[in-house]
This record gives structure tokens, sequence and C-alpha cells, in this order.
């Protein structure tokens, strides 16, 4: 038996065994080889040499089957000295095919290379894929980027840094913007300042001769703004090599500053964790990360609109409860809200984009001192078709008592 037949065996041992479906039981929308891309085939700039470790370079991994055209540039983290390139680049790019995401892993210059040389590898990278667009079926406008440690430095620099594109720029790739339209950091280096930051990506990517003036400007939770593109964060308790206060600091700017974002920190795990495999909590980030995209609707083209209306229950106004407006098609946000005294309003941050759904509404009960209800009540699925205005519905529900 080879060692694929005895893994393939383990995974369904353990799926029988426990029930559940491991993340890589297959690769059903994966290409077996991604194409590989220097950034510069002629030379890249400022380059020491021309050995590998000199020409940054993409792995372009394709979904093979229903691509909804979003991508993402992955920057595996190893301290601006090496790169996780395995686990904290391809493994995350598999299990983003997985849901019809583009994901291209790079390969950024390190260490004796300083600032800004990794950022214009990272920045180029994003250009490249706009300017490719038409040819690897994206969306220009849903190029993300992602990270992992000082990959995840790289990544919350490439969101507070970033330019409009040099117009004037005989090469045409560097004419696009390298704004990423969103963020995800997993467990980042994000402070060179603080009691917390980690020392040693600060000095491979500053020198040790580093000014204050260049560590704040790259201690990036003081450089997020209203431009900052909408960012997912995640953590552990136990990360003692990049503590967690740097995905806080960095979420809390977000939040001041007006950013969508979204952290998650979880009790146990070490640094450097990548998928989490295994693990019952932490291999979940990714899931929440993919629930993430398709929340603020960046695995569609298409926009999402408000919704408001009224809800009777039985024949009179619901007291409290909620609505979702749920899509057969997985990369569709789910539009939500909450329902009080018959009435929900759900703006259109939080809405459905236009196509057929089916509501559900839940009854929550009543606001009193006592117990009312004996658990909250679903209606049956009610199928709506949302267009691209504003809408009004109003549902007339029948529910029956949660303890027939």
């Amino acid at each position: 038996m080879t060692h694929f037949n005895r893994l393939m065996l383990n995974l369904l041992m353990t799926t029988l065994a426990t029930g559940q479906t491991p993340l890589f039981a297959d690769e059903p929308n994966c290409l077996a080889t991604p194409d590989f891309q220097q950034l510069w085939p002629e030379g890249a700039p400022d380059a020491k040499g021309d050995t590998p470790a000199d020409q940054p370079a993409v792995w372009i991994y394709r979904p093979t089957a229903r691509p909804n055209g979003t991508a993402v540039v992955i920057c595996p983290g190893g301290g601006y000295a090496i790169h996780a390139t395995d686990h904290e680049g391809v493994q995350p790019a598999r299990f983003f095919n997985r849901m019809g995401v583009t994901a291209v892993v790079l390969r950024y210059r390190l260490s004796p290379y300083r600032h800004p040389v990794p950022l214009g590898d990272a920045q180029r990278a994003i250009r490249y894929l706009r300017h490719h667009a038409e040819d690897l079926e994206i969306d220009p406008h849903r190029i993300g980027i992602m990270g992992f440690s000082a990959g995840g430095h790289l990544t919350s620099t490439a969101v507070t840094h970033f330019d409009s594109g040099r117009k004037d720029s005989a090469d045409p790739i560097e004419q696009h913007s390298s704004r990423p339209d969103f963020g995800i950091l997993g467990y980042p280096v994000v402070s060179f300042v603080a009691d917390y930051a980690h020392q040693g990506s600060g000095r491979n990517l500053l020198g040790n001769a580093a000014t204050e003036e260049q560590l704040q400007e790259l201690s990036n939770d003081q450089h997020v703004s209203t431009d900052t593109p909408p960012v997912f964060l995640f953590h552990t308790s136990e990360d003692g090599g990049v503590p967690p206060q740097n995905s806080l600091a960095f979420f809390t700017a977000c939040h001041q500053a007006g950013v969508a974002a979204e952290l998650h920190v979880y009790q146990q795990g070490p640094h450097g964790v990548g998928m989490g495999f295994g693990h019952p909590a932490l291999q979940n980030w990714m899931h929440h990360a993919g629930t993430w995209l398709r929340q603020n609707s960046l695995l569609t083209s298409k926009k999402q609109v408000p919704v408001e209306g009224n809800v009777e229950i039985n024949g009179k106004p619901l007291r409290w409860g909620s609505i979702a407006f749920q899509s057969d098609d997985q990369s569709l946000p789910v539009g939500w809200g909450m329902i009080n005294k018959g009435r929900f309003n759900i703006p259109a941050k939080n809405g459905p984009v236009p196509g057929h759904y089916n509501v559900v509404v839940t009854d929550m009960g009543q606001i009193e001192p006592q117990p009312v209800a004996p658990d909250a009540r679903v209606s049956e699925p009610v199928p709506v078709t949302v267009t691209e205005h504003p809408s009004s519905m109003n549902f007339t529900l029948e529910i029956m008592p949660s303890d027939k």
C-alpha cells in the first residue's frame, strides 16, 4: 500500500470514528500543479543577484470548478528571514480553491533585503493579478492579500500603505492600483514599537540601525485609515512569539476608523499553527474567514441591498426574533437582521444581493421576567426574489408551538 493510500485510509477511519469530514479528505477543486510566474521576468528592481531568492515570484493556484472571481495573494511567514511556504502558503491556497477562490502564493524577498523591497513585491503581485484579471478569470475589484506572522506584517503594511498606480509608467502592470480589496491576517506581526513588538522581524526588515521614525512608519496599527479595506484577523492566546496584542491593536484601529473588521482569538495554540489541522477550535478559523468573505459580498460581483418590512406570526406582530435570507449559492451572503415588534430593517452592509432566496424567520419568544416559550420556533422557508433596488417585504406566517 502506498503512503497516499495509507493516508486516505487513515482519513476514512477518522471520518468513521468521529463522524466528521477531514478538511482535506480529497482535492475536488484544485489544479494538480500551480502556474509559476516571476513578477519581473526581465529582472526585479534592486535585485542583489539572480538566484531565486533575488527574483520575487508567484505560484498561481486556480480552482477547477465553480470559480467565483475572487483572488488572494498569500504571504507566508518566517520573520522576514525564511518562507514557511507549505503550511502558510500552499495549504491555505488549496483551501481557497475549494471555495472557488484563485490563490497566489508569493515568494517575496527577505533579509538582507530591506523595506520597501518586500512591500514592493507584494504590491507587484496585486498589480500583476489586476493586469491579468481577464486571463485568470478574476474580478480586478476582488483581489485581497493574506499573510501569517511576518507575512501578516507584510499584509498589514499592504492594507495601510498603497497607491493608485503610476499612470505614466512604461510598464503597464505598474499602472494598476496596489490597494487590496480585503486583508486576512493570521497571528500577524503588527507593531515594531510596542512592548510586544517582534524584534527579529523588525531587524530583518529594517536592519540594526532602524530609526524611531522607520519603526513608527511600519507599526501598522498607527496607519489604519478610512481607506483601509475590510480585514479579518485571527490569533491565539498562547502565542508567545507574536502575542495577540498585535491583532487586538490592529482590530481596535480598524474599529475606530470605521473599517469593517472581524477578530477571532482562540485560547489554545502556539505561534505558527497554520491551518490548525485536527484542533476542534483552531481548524475552524479558515471556515470563519470564508464566511466573512461571503458575508462581506467578497465572493460575488453583486452588490448587497437593504431590505425592510413586517413580520406577523399567527396573526400577531412578532415580538422578538430574527429573519434570514438564505441562498443555495454558497458564495452569496445571507441577509440577516433582528425583528422587534414586528419590524425588521436590514442595511445594505448586512443585506442579501439580488437573487432567489428562502426566507426563514425565528421566533425568539417574549421579553418577560419568566419563561414564556419553551424554545425558539423556526418558520418553514418562504421563497422570495431580491431585486437590485431596496425592498420592502411583509410576511404573514404560521409557526407551530415548539413543544408540538
